[in-house]
């Protein structure tokens, strides 16, 4: 049985066999005699994404990762960059030290902050990410958004790429259609503004092999 680890682009964990490119974590948020998810969906404003092999650390999922067998983190994973970005998250500055000094460069950049800092980004994402409460606005211009901002139509999330939209699942992206497909639909945008805004500033996420396919 999966574990109820695996983040989709609304921020809803779920349990699921594909594991994706990435992990990261929102603090402690399992119990790890069961290897299930405590009813709190974070224990941190800091929402970070990381690399899933660092070094020679080596972690058993929703376990006992902490000294004295105590619960460590819980690892959440992520089918791509695009789609943590979209559920909230940031670059980790232990794990991707160099992609986070440019996300929050950029965001500095972004809103005319002269020392910008990782915790300043968190303030911000945790009023604006809808698993944390967040109301999504509007996605009425997509010709005018940036790549790797993602979008929801009801509850299909796509990404955008190359001026065309491409349907999110946890195996991958599918075959990109036209924006035309979306005329007079209801859209809703998932990526947070300042995550949007970041991206307007030339952040690149990683995307998952099958955008390119």
């Amino acid at each position: 049985m999966p574990l109820q680890n695996r983040v989709d682009p609304f921020g809803a964990i779920h349990a699921v066999p594909e594991r994706g490119l990435f992990t990261g974590n929102r603090g402690i948020i399992h119990d790890p005699e069961t290897k299930t998810l405590l009813k709190k969906r974070w224990a941190l404003q800091a929402w970070i994404i990381c690399v899933c092999k660092f070094r020679d650390v080596r972690r058993e999922p929703m376990g006992r990762n902490r000294p004295g067998g105590k619960a460590g983190w819980t690892e959440l994973f992520f089918l791509d960059e695009v789609t943590a970005l979209a559920a909230g998250h940031r670059p980790c500055f232990f794990c991707r030290r160099e992609r986070a000094t440019d996300f929050v460069g950029r965001f500095g950049a972004a809103f005319g902050i002269a020392e910008p800092r990782a915790p300043m980004v968190d303030k911000r994402l945790h009023r604006e990410r809808l698993a944390s409460g967040g109301r999504p606005p509007a996605a009425d211009e997509l010709a005018g958004l940036p790549d790797g901002v993602m979008i929801a139509d009801g509850g299909i999330a796509f990404a955008l790429h190359n001026g065309k939209a491409l349907r999110w699942s946890f195996a991958g992206y599918s075959e990109p259609v036209g924006f035309d497909r979306f005329a007079g639909r209801p859209l809703s945008l998932l990526t947070p503004a300042t995550t949007l805004a970041v991206l307007r500033q030339g952040y690149e996420p990683v995307w998952h092999p099958t955008a390119e396919a």
